[in-house]
């Protein structure tokens, strides 16, 4: 007979993960949040929009103010990883994180992993802020700590195998190596960034410079010991909700 699982334990081993608190935080933090449209306490149809775009520019990196030199400003590039602008956007972030997260935080700790999610999402952030200095336009999303973790996750398990679902071979589930899906998707993003370089909407260039910043991290914290040859399972989609 097995012995019942305590709810307490069980959520206590969920947690263990600093990957699992990440996406809570986010799921709660857009749940209570005015762009989830579940928090009636910002009213609805234009009180509603009103809230979302004053929550945004509160919280988010605008790059005009970045470079103003208050020091509120300054510290956007790390509040605005955990605001994201609807549902999809999200489900993105929060799914490439699950499926990538848990084992790159395995290999690199738990709390290297906390200051290097932190500090590569901070830095893409930046690095589109100073591309686009003169742009009074939003950012929000954790895209750039989530690329970071696709590029550590590409050097420390190339040859990992996950399933993809790409659109446009109608959602079929496929298998590949991680180098393949990954580089490819780094590939989208990098062509993406270079066709809209104004960048509104989705800032294909953050999710550049984090991607380029977690592979090389990984690369110059466990470039002796890579353990390329770890094979990894989950579901990942392929490309990422826009920010």
């Amino acid at each position: 007979m097995t012995a019942p699982v305590h709810p307490a334990r069980t959520l206590r081993a969920v947690f263990s993960r600093m990957t699992n608190v990440l996406i809570a935080l986010c799921c709660v933090l857009f749940v209570l949040g005015p762009a989830s449209g579940l928090n009636r306490a910002y009213g609805t149809g234009a009180a509603l929009l009103h809230a979302q775009a004053g929550y945004f520019a509160r919280w988010g990196v605008i790059p005009l103010d970045l470079w103003s030199g208050s020091p509120k400003a300054l510290l956007t590039p790390l509040t605005a990883l955990f605001v994201h602008g609807s549902w999809l956007h999200l489900l993105g972030n929060v799914l490439f994180l699950y499926v990538f997260g848990q084992m790159t935080e395995a290999r690199m700790g738990r709390l290297p992993f906390t200051a290097f999610y932190l500090a590569a999402g901070y830095l893409a952030l930046l690095g589109y802020a100073a591309a686009h200095a003169s742009s009074d336009q939003t950012l929000v999303g954790a895209s750039g700590s989530v690329s970071g973790v696709l590029g550590a996750f590409l050097f420390l398990f190339p040859r990992a195998r996950v399933t993809s679902l790409f659109p446009f071979l109608f959602f079929l589930p496929l298998r590949f190596p991680a180098w393949a899906v990954l580089l490819f998707w780094f590939c989208l993003q990098w062509q993406a960034a270079r066709q809209d370089p104004a960048g509104p909407g989705v800032a294909y260039l953050a999710h550049v410079i984090g991607f380029a910043l977690g592979f090389l991290y990984a690369w110059a914290r466990h470039g002796r010991d890579s353990v390329g040859a770890t094979r990894g399972n989950g579901p990942s989609a392929e490309g990422e909700s826009q920010p």
